[in-house]
């Protein structure tokens, strides 16, 4: 009995050696090798995963580069053009040569008369707007009178009755007395001679009242 235990107990040691010794030349009762890990074993081997992972963070990069925000600007108002001034009336003659120096100061005058230099101007507020153009006055016997007048009437085709002679575009500022289109080698009887282009400007420029201003 001694001997059949110590047998039993010396296979079962050598049953147990073999299987955990993972000899490929042990084999499972049966033939078939046990391999590590197989359910039939009874054992589980653990199925672990290596892979390589990187030891720093992926940097996250960005497609888009952020839009810069704009810096609010202060909108000043546009500056109102200014109007642009109309040029003044330019004057044709220097007014030191105007002999009317009445003429010059007082805004009221409108026309003058130098008899002596055979000149005549037109003027406004004081300044020569016309002239001087050349005049012929009245000659002896018949001199036009000086002094300050205003004009009294204006007949754009006047007929001289007395002197049976036309009078085109005249301005009295006398009885009998005017401006008007005139022989300018001809002395008148007391009108003042004008050419007709002077004339004609006279008569549209000058108007019921205007001041004229006769000067030796």
């Amino acid at each position: 009995m001694k001997r059949f235990l110590v047998g039993v107990t010396a296979l079962a040691t050598a049953l147990v050696l073999t299987a955990c010794s993972g000899d490929a030349g042990g084999g499972a009762p049966g033939g078939g090798a046990v391999a590590q890990g197989d359910p039939a074993a009874g054992t589980t081997a653990p199925t672990t995963s290596l892979s390589p992972s990187s030891s720093s963070p992926t940097p996250t990069s960005s497609s888009s580069s952020p839009t810069p925000t704009p810096t609010p600007t202060s909108s000043k108002p546009k500056p109102t053009p200014k109007p642009t001034p109309k040029p003044a009336a330019k004057p044709v003659a220097n007014p030191a040569d105007v002999p009317c120096k009445a003429a010059l100061a007082s805004p009221g005058v409108s026309a003058c008369v130098d008899l002596s230099a055979l000149k005549t101007w037109l003027l406004q507020d004081g300044k020569v707007i016309y002239g001087p153009v050349k005049q012929l006055p009245g000659k002896k016997g018949h001199a036009t009178p000086t002094g300050v007048f205003h004009v009294s009437a204006k007949v754009k085709n006047y007929h001289s009755k007395a002197f049976d002679a036309p009078m085109p575009n005249s301005v009295f500022f006398l009885p009998g007395i005017a401006f008007h289109t005139g022989s300018l080698s001809v002395y008148s009887h007391g009108c003042i001679h004008l050419s007709a282009a002077a004339s004609q400007k006279y008569f549209t420029t000058l108007q019921s009242g205007d001041v004229v201003q006769v000067v030796a």
